[in-house]
This record gives C-alpha cells, sequence and structure tokens, in this order.
C-alpha cells in the first residue's frame, strides 16, 4: 500500500451522495488527508492502494450495505477503525454493525462538525495505539529467545572478565600467582571459602573469580557488607522480613540469601558482626535454610558462601570474640591475599590497567605515565592498596592535561615524600613521622631536609629556580643542599644520600 503524501492520517468517506462527499472533505480536510469513494468497489481499490487510518462510511449503498463493507474490510485490513455514518437509527442496522463489522462508531445524521472531528481523531489515535500493540506483540514474541541469548553473552563476558588470568591483574612472578592457583583450586568444588587481607587488596575480586570459576556461574552472586548494618538490618538484608517485623518494614522484603539461592553469597568484614549474630548464621550455614525477620516458616536456599575479612580471626577465636564452630565451618579453605607492598613488581602492570580504566571512564585521552613518576609511586607502601592505588591514577587523569603524558609531580605529596625500599627504618615514607629515625637532632633534621628538597624538585619538575623560590634559597643555597645531598649530579630517580652532618 502507498504511504499518504502528508503527514496528517488518512481518511476513507464512502457515500453514495456526491453532496455529502463534499461537504465531508471540506470539513475534515484540513485536519486529515482525505480519500472519497461513491461506491464500495471504488472504495476497495482505494484501501488497497492507500494506508488508510479510518473508513467512514453510509450504511445506505446502491451494492451493498455500509455494514456488509466494513465486514469485508475487517476480514481484509483488520487494523483500519471502521465506521457507519448513517440518517437511519435503526436497532437492527446498530447491532449488526457492532457484532459483525466490529464498529468503531455509529454516527448519525445530521452530524455536528466539531463533534465529529473529534471522533475521527479518537478513531486515529486508536489506529496508532493498535499499531504500537501489534509491533509489540511481534518483539514479545521474539524476545524471550532474543533476551536469553543477551543474558548469556553477557554472563559469558563476566566469566571472562573475571576468571583469574584476566581479572586479576599480576605480573609473572607475583605473589598473586600462588594466589590464582589456590583459587583456581577450590573453585570447582563447593566448598566455603575465607579470605583473608587488608583493605584493598581485592578480596571481592578473589570471591567473583571464585564465583565465575564456579559450577554456580550462571546464577546470581550476592555481596553483603557485614561491618555495615546493625544486627536487625543485617539480618533483614541477608534472610529477609515480613511486613510488620520492626518499625518502617512497611511490605515483606526477600533477603540475599534467597535471591542468591544456586548461587554464591559474599560476606565481606564477617569479623564484624556480633556474637548474637553469629549464632543466627552459624544455623544458617548448618541447616541449609533461613527463616524471615518476623516469619513462622523456615525456607531452604542453596548457596555457597565465600566470606572476607581484614581481621586476624584466629586470633579473634583465641579471645573468644569469634566462634570456633561459625570458623571452621566458614573456613572450608582459607586463603591470604598480600598486601601491595608485598607484590611491587605488579605495579606497572596495574597501573597501566587502571589508567586504561580511568582515561576510559573520564573519556580523557592520556597517552601514559612517565618512568619517574611509575618510580614514585613504587616507593610508596600503599596502606591502602590496590584501592589507594586506583583512587591516585583517577586523580593523575584529573590533573593531567589532555594529551600529554602524566608526570610525577602531579602526584600527591605524600607520595612524592617516600623513601625508596629499605632506605630507613619504619615510619620514613611519611616525612611528618620521625618516630623511627635513628642519630641525633642534626642528622635527623637532615634526612627530613633532603626528602623535602626532593619532594619539591620534582614537583617543579627539577626547575631549580622553581623550587628554591618555594624554599626560600637562594640558586647558591640550594647548589650547596643539592651537592650535600648528592642531588646534585645524579638521575632525578637516585634515592638522596644520608648526611649526618653540614
Amino acid at each position: 500500500m502507498a504511504e499518504p503524501s502528508t503527514d496528517l492520517p488518512t481518511i476513507l468517506i464512502v457515500d453514495d451522495e456526491l453532496r455529502s462527499l463534499e461537504s465531508l472533505r471540506r470539513i475534515l480536510e484540513e485536519d486529515f488527508e482525505v480519500l472519497t469513494a461513491a461506491s464500495t468497489v471504488e472504495a476497495e481499490r482505494r484501501l488497497a492502494d492507500n494506508l488508510v487510518q479510518v473508513v467512514l462510511c453510509d450504511q445506505r449503498m446502491p451494492e451493498r450495505t455500509g455494514v456488509e463493507f466494513l465486514t469485508q474490510v475487517k476480514e481484509r485490513w483488520p487494523e483500519v477503525v471502521r465506521m457507519i455514518i448513517s440518517g437511519y437509527t435503526d436497532a437492527h442496522d446498530i447491532i449488526d454493525g457492532i457484532n459483525q463489522a466490529g464498529i468503531f462508531q455509529y454516527i448519525t445524521k445530521p452530524w455536528h462538525p466539531e463533534n465529529l472531528l473529534l471522533t475521527l481523531k479518537g478513531a486515529c489515535r486508536l489506529y496508532a495505539l493498535q499499531r504500537q500493540n501489534e509491533l509489540l506483540a511481534v518483539e514479545m514474541k521474539m524476545l524471550p529467545a532474543t533476551a536469553s541469548r543477551m543474558v548469556g553473552e553477557r554472563k559469558e563476558k563476566l566469566r571472562r572478565a573475571y576468571s583469574f588470568d584476566d581479572g586479576i591483574v599480576r605480573a609473572k612472578g607475583s605473589p598473586m600467582e600462588g594466589v590464582c592457583h589456590s583459587l583456581a583450586q577450590v573453585a570447582p568444588f563447593d566448598v566455603p571459602v575465607l579470605l583473608f587481607g587488608s583493605s584493598g587488596t581485592g578480596k571481592e575480586l578473589a570471591a567473583r573469580a571464585l564465583h565465575y570459576g564456579s559450577l554456580r556461574w550462571n546464577k546470581p552472586f550476592v555481596v553483603e557488607n557485614c561491618g555495615a548494618l546493625p544486627d536487625e538490618l543485617l539480618e533483614s538484608e541477608l534472610f529477609g522480613h515480613k511486613k510488620g517485623a520492626f518499625t518502617g518494614a512497611i511490605e515483606d522484603h526477600v533477603g540475599l540469601f534467597e535471591r542468591a539461592d544456586g548461587g554464591t553469597v559474599f560476606l565481606d568484614e564477617i569479623g564484624e558482626v556480633s556474637p548474637a549474630f553469629q549464632v543466627k548464621l552459624l544455623r544458617v550455614l548448618q541447616e541449609g535454610e533461613i527463616r524471615p525477620l518476623g516469619g513462622t516458616r523456615t525456607r531452604k536456599v542453596d548457596v555457597r558462601v565465600i566470606a572476607a575479612t581484614n581481621k586476624d580471626l584466629e586470633e579473634e577465636v583465641r579471645a573468644k570474640r569469634f566462634r570456633a564452630d561459625l570458623f571452621y565451618r566458614l573456613a572450608g579453605m582459607i586463603i591470604r591475599l598480600p598486601d601491595l607492598k608485598d607484590r611491587k613488581g605488579d605495579l606497572p602492570v596495574l597501573v597501566e590497567v587502571l589508567l586504561d580504566r580511568a582515561t576510559t571512564q573520564m573519556g580523557k585521552r592520556v597517552p601514559g605515565i612517565s618512568p619517574e613518576a611509575l618510580e614514585c609511586l613504587a616507593r610508596y607502601d600503599w596502606p591502602g592498596n590496590v584501592r589507594e592505588l586506583q583512587n591516585e591514577v583517577q586523580r593523575l587523569v584529573v590533573r593531567g592535561e589532555e594529551g600529554r603524558r602524566l608526570e610525577a609531580d602531579l602526584l600527591s605529596p605524600h607520595i612524592l615524600r617516600a623513601e625508596p625500599a629499605g632506605a630507613g627504618a619504619r615510619g620514613e615514607d611519611d616525612f611528618t613521622d620521625i618516630a623511627g629515625l635513628a642519630g641525633d637532632l642534626r642528622e635527623r633534621v637532615s634526612v627530613l631536609e633532603a626528602r623535602i628538597i626532593r619532594e619539591t624538585l620534582i614537583r617543579h619538575r627539577w626547575n631549580k629556580s622553581q623550587a628554591a623560590r618555594e624554599l626560600g634559597l637562594s640558586r647558591v643555597g640550594l647548589r650547596a643542599k643539592l651537592e650535600r645531598y648528592g642531588l646534585e649530579n645524579v638521575h632525578p630517580l637516585a634515592p638522596p644520600k644520608r648526611m649526618a652532618g653540614s
């Protein structure tokens, strides 16, 4: 069928009285694309050649009645909205029109122009809604297979992203190699795993690797930070609650254990839960069933539990702060994640990956990071581990210029002040911490002065004039101090000499 030449809805008027056709055309042509037919045969040709939304047909036609014609229209063009216009109000005609032809509206003569316009506009809206419904019905038929395929593809992508090879970034020979080997060994077996590690070492990432490496990989993986909620809310989050179980419980709530049925529950900061809640959790792990808060019936759940903590749980057990039976229930296998300071060889590849992620998220093109900046990052001990490194890389990208390499002067001051590994006693990574410095007052002041000068030079990209100006020194005075601390004729990345006197 041909498309109409205008964006207006197309209606077809069928009437054997030419004066009536012309009268209707004049009234309707401003709001519609109006087609006319003086017979039902001509009307059929119009319908075959045009995309018609509404047919307005006179009931008394010479070849056949309007109801008979519209009944055929219903069979051949069912999406077209059908209307009868007649000067006769025979109840039999009206009933036949509704039952046989599926008439949308029966309009009687004489008609009022404004009412007719409103009725036709409503009919056109009905046509548009019917077409949308048909398209949605087709889409819905395709949806289950399409949605299933898309979900499957996304799950497979997630599985690859969190695999032991691609998901956990490390260099060859890294301490994380042993961790990944242990994770890969235990992943296929349905035993609980307890992850030990400082904050920011990647315990949740390891838990996801365990899940996506297991037979449960295509089932839910849910996370709960046990240290973030009081007992009642934690119980509600994990096991669910019934309406009215406590103030604010205005409806039933499905807990994470039930949502994760068939999958994995990751309980982070498990060492923070109270003794009272430890008892409730132990019962769930032993029985494999939950009872929502305020409920009377238990529900069976099939989940694998992975727990993590930055506490020494074995010491907590000895101190009677953590139940021994719960500890052994959780610790089917124990895996310890090293601190970032113990895996410095991973830092270049970690920075590369984190930099790529940060530039992608921020839409900022940065060609890379300078060797000097990378060396400064390597000297720092990273008490916040990979999470702190990620934050620092994001700050670098924010502070850096589009299209320019990231230099050391963009780093946070406390990272610039860090001493090379083994340069001194514990606490020397922060120049404000003098507790670990050895020697008399002059020696300690000399060490601090060397650090301040070096950090200032790095921030000013080794521009001695600018560094001297900030430090309140003359160029001659700064040169003397550089010679004293061994910073004058050495590579900028070399550690300063430790001098005892002037």
